[in-house]
């Protein structure tokens, strides 16, 4: 009868609680189902349904704030009558997508790479490389012209700055030239404006002075989209005398106007406005 009583026993197993396991488990189960009870309305409804807040994607690839101090020319108002809410609405937008997307220290005449995203294609990106011709705009208007020589023609894009379709924004090559527009390289010969789409990064330090290239472009034979050789344009970069005769030179100095540098009224100081901003635009990417 004890090996009966056994042999039944033994395909059975049984859990033995003590009185103190036996307390802690139903006080762990009386709060597991008051949690249960407090997370339901008070209407018996189950709890509303609340998204994740969203993430905010930073690029950790921004190298580190340089020592030169650059603040980029969209930031400066221009001088006219103008609402100052709207550049400081404006100047908000830019610091929160210069947060998600880093564009770099670029000035005209440095060659850039620029990925777009390809509306016509999800998930692709078009690349394009070319030579930085023109920086124009205030706030969020800002834009930047590239060009670069194609199969024998001449293709040009204007990106706007802060367009959210621009993924990266590349420089291959920082440096300056002698004039801070270089749309007179449309009239000059292609051998100025064609770039390799595979050319690599040159390196330039972060703390050291962007150098200044004294090339001086041969243009094409007349007619040009400009009349580049008058004064107003004030061109340095153009050697003038390769293309032009003596008289055409002469005869386009008549149009100086010399008293045009001593006009007081169109002087725009912005040292003040620079400051200002450069200090508001540090305090509010440092967050």
């Amino acid at each position: 009868m004890a090996a009966s009583r056994k042999a039944g026993l033994s395909g059975c197993s049984f859990i033995i609680f003590s009185k103190t396991a036996r307390s802690n488990l139903q006080q762990r189960l009386r709060s597991t189902s008051t949690r249960f009870h407090s997370s339901d309305s008070g209407d018996g409804q189950p709890p509303k349904f609340m998204p994740p807040p969203k993430p905010v994607i930073v690029d950790k690839t921004q190298a580190e704030a340089t020592q030169r101090r650059f603040l980029s020319p969209e930031f400066i108002p221009p001088r006219q009558r103008t609402n100052p809410i709207k550049f400081v609405i404006e100047r908000k937008d830019m610091i929160q997508r210069r947060k998600v997307l880093n564009i770099p220290e670029f000035y005209a005449g440095s060659i850039l790479a620029v990925n777009v995203a390809d509306p016509y294609a999800n998930g692709k990106t078009n690349r394009f490389v070319g030579i930085c011709t023109q920086r124009s705009g205030k706030g969020l208007g800002a834009t930047f012209v590239l060009r670069n020589i194609i199969d024998g023609q001449g293709v040009e894009i204007c990106y706007e700055l802060y367009n959210p379709q621009i993924h990266q924004i590349e420089v291959l090559k920082l440096e300056k030239r002698l004039d801070d527009n270089l749309m007179y390289l449309r009239d000059a010969l292609p051998e100025y404006c064609t770039i390799d789409f595979n050319m690599k990064p040159v390196p330039h330090p972060a703390n050291g002075e962007v150098p200044v290239n004294q090339l001086k472009v041969k243009m094409k034979p007349k007619p040009w989209s400009k009349r580049w050789e008058r004064p107003k344009f004030k061109i340095q970069g153009i050697r003038f005398e390769l293309t032009l005769s003596e008289e055409k030179i002469e005869e386009a100095k008549k149009w100086d106007q010399p008293w045009l540098e001593f006009d007081m009224l169109k002087e725009y100081d912005t040292s003040k406005i620079e400051k200002q901003t450069w200090e508001e635009v540090q305090r509010e990417m440092s967050k």
